[in-house]
């Protein structure tokens, strides 16, 4: 099946994995190369900071949504859920089309107040090989956005790989459980594949346990007020805030 400049057949994977293409209706979004290399800003309440500070913009509301008792909690929520967005576009999209769309982060606008699948938007579609992925989203995405976080945020390196393996292979599980019910058998074996290429790489190989898929690292999401374990958490109880 060929890209299409709709990504169409993104669709029937929910709107997880939905990709909008084209200008957003509601006017200019910043892109994703700006929140990479947005200054930072205290404009808390300035209706401009979405715009100005995107990823300070995000933590923010992250924080306040699930009442974070600290920033980096907040830091580490955000930065999962993108990743786990791009992730899921780019298997998605390797796993039915064989190609990628390329989501350079100048291609991509992203609305750092708004949910999935109306957050981001890729304004020009390029079909690339399905095997371009990794330089797609590791390359793309994961090095300048960690870079960004651990610079403003002091964010551990490996707390940052570990949300990034997390959300690939929940990726993978999503397309295996819609390829089973579907009778895709196809789909279930191109996703496997490049993520088994994907977790090679020195930066994702050690994020999971080979055996059981369990992360090696924390998210924090256990810190949140009524949270708890994740289900590929590296914890089997909650560790002890003191």
């Amino acid at each position: 099946m060929a890209l299409d400049t709709d990504l169409t057949a993104l669709r029937a994977l929910g709107g997880f994995f939905v990709l909008r293409t084209g200008e957003p209706p509601y006017g200019p979004l910043p892109t994703l190369a700006q929140a990479y290399t947005a200054r930072h800003t205290e404009a808390e309440g300035d209706p401009r900071a979405a715009f100005a500070d995107p990823v300070g913009f995000r933590v923010r509301k992250v924080a306040d949504s699930v009442r974070a008792p600290e920033t980096r909690v907040a830091v580490s929520l955000a930065h999962q859920g993108l990743v786990a967005r791009l992730w899921a576009v780019a298997l998605g999209s390797a796993a039915l089309y064989d190609q990628v769309p390329d989501l350079a982060p100048e291609l991509l606008r992203w609305d750092p107040d708004g949910a999935a699948p109306d957050e981001l938007w890729l304004t020009e579609v390029r079909a690339l090989p399905a095997d371009a992925i990794g330089e797609v989203v590791r390359e793309g995405h994961l090095a300048p956005l960690a870079a960004a976080l651990r610079e403003r945020f002091r964010m551990s390196e490996r707390l940052l790989w570990g949300n990034a393996g997390s959300a690939l292979m929940g990726a993978v599980r999503q397309l295996e459980r819609w390829a089973a019910a579907g009778g895709r058998p196809e789909v279930r074996d191109r996703a496997r594949g490049l993520a088994a290429d994907l977790f090679a790489h020195p930066g994702l190989s050690d994020t999971l346990d080979p055996v059981t898929l369990r992360r090696r690292s924390c998210c924090l999401y256990y810190r949140v007020p009524g949270g708890g374990l994740c289900g590929d958490c590296c914890f089997d109880r909650p560790p002890s805030r003191d």
